[in-house]
């Protein structure tokens, strides 16, 4: 309250002064004179004035640059008033030289904090050496550890490697299945069996049929893992289907299974959230009719998947691109008439459709 007070005496005393500058100097020299007449009565009087305050002072300094100031100097002693202006100078110039380098730009520290987020093994030295081998932009060591987050108190998550970034590395040879439940329009039941691989996505493998048993589903792995594949890990739940023999089976082929917890869906998350695509975007606007029909959607539907749907976990992209696609880093910004004629193709009935140029 006391700093907006004299901000607005700092203000009034500034348009007062342009004001008087806009009046003639005739009028001007008289009102001088009006004003020195009732300071001499006032001085004659010895009537104690009160105390100044800082916007008063700061007044008083800056008009006393403008004339002869010592002539009319009442309520004060001069060297008060010489005092006042080197306060204001001590003032000016410890705001001019105020200790400590500026800061970095916001952008500049926010690239920081990122760069040690995602790479939980740098230091301020390699973070240094990245942003100026590679960015062009010299930065001091201690400046970025200045602006680096802090590490996790002891005992929290390890600092090596975050888990998001342990199942990135090891996504291309993780494979998972589940099985969705399917009514058709004579309410008989179907189940789905989906084989997805983490890396990339792709549907390796879909099937359906009215009695799932460990035999079956063995042979529908079987039909989606080739001889020479990639694969070290196979994630499904805990039911009766997935039977030992069948663990047996494909632990023989040279890959791992890992069972998920009871009752934690999260754990089989992508094969969990293909599922949920399927029902949202296709079951749930299609009836099948019976089992042949249904198989012939969920085959339609795989291939639109993996061929024709965008995937924003990676990057956005599709799983098995067809050709004539053009990179986005080859397209231009708003052009559409140079790139050639818009194709529309209606897929799974029109439910979706694909846009391509010829």
């Amino acid at each position: 309250m006391y700093r907006a007070a004299m901000i607005y005496r700092l203000l009034l005393d500034v348009l007062t002064y342009a004001w008087l500058l806009l009046r003639p100097s005739s009028i001007v020299a008289a009102e001088n004179m009006f004003l020195r007449r009732q300071l001499a009565l006032y001085q004659e009087r010895n009537i104690k004035p009160r105390r100044t305050d800082p916007a008063t002072r700061l007044t008083l300094a800056w008009l006393s640059q403008r004339f002869d100031w010592r002539p009319v100097l009442v309520i004060v002693q001069p060297k008060t008033l010489v005092r006042w202006h080197r306060q204001g100078f001590r003032l000016f110039w410890r705001y001019k030289s105020r200790p400590g380098r500026p800061r970095i730009p916001i952008e500049l520290r926010q690239l920081i904090r990122e760069m040690a987020l995602n790479n939980v093994s740098w230091g301020e030295e390699r973070i240094t050496n990245e942003l100026l081998l590679k960015l062009g932009i010299r930065v001091s060591p201690r400046t970025v550890r200045k602006y680096m987050p802090e590490r996790p108190p002891h005992g929290g998550p390890r600092g090596d490697q975050r888990w998001s970034t342990f199942v990135r590395n090891h996504a291309p040879a993780i494979i998972a299945c589940d099985f969705a439940v399917v009514v058709t329009a004579t309410f008989r039941l179907f189940y789905v069996l989906m084989v997805i691989e983490h890396g990339s996505r792709r549907l390796l493998h879909c099937n359906v049929t009215e009695y799932p048993t460990a035999e079956w589903t063995l042979q529908q792995l079987r039909e989606a893992i080739p001889c020479d594949h990639p694969y070290r890990f196979l994630i499904h739940d805990n039911d009766n289907i997935f039977s030992d023999e069948l663990d047996k089976s494909i632990g023989n082929l040279g890959i791992k299974v890992i069972e998920t917890p009871y009752r934690s869906p999260q754990a089989n998350s992508i094969c969990e959230r293909v599922i949920g695509s399927l029902r949202r975007e296709f079951l749930d606007y299609v009836i099948p009719l019976n089992e042949v029909h249904l198989r012939k959607l969920v085959k339609d539907w795989k291939r639109y998947y993996n061929r024709g749907r965008p995937h924003s976990s990676l990057g956005p992209g599709v799983p098995d691109p067809p050709t004539g696609i053009p990179s986005p880093l080859q397209s231009k910004r708003h052009g559409t008439s140079a790139l050639g004629r818009l194709i529309v193709t209606p897929v799974l009935g029109g439910l979706h459709h694909e846009y391509t140029y010829a």
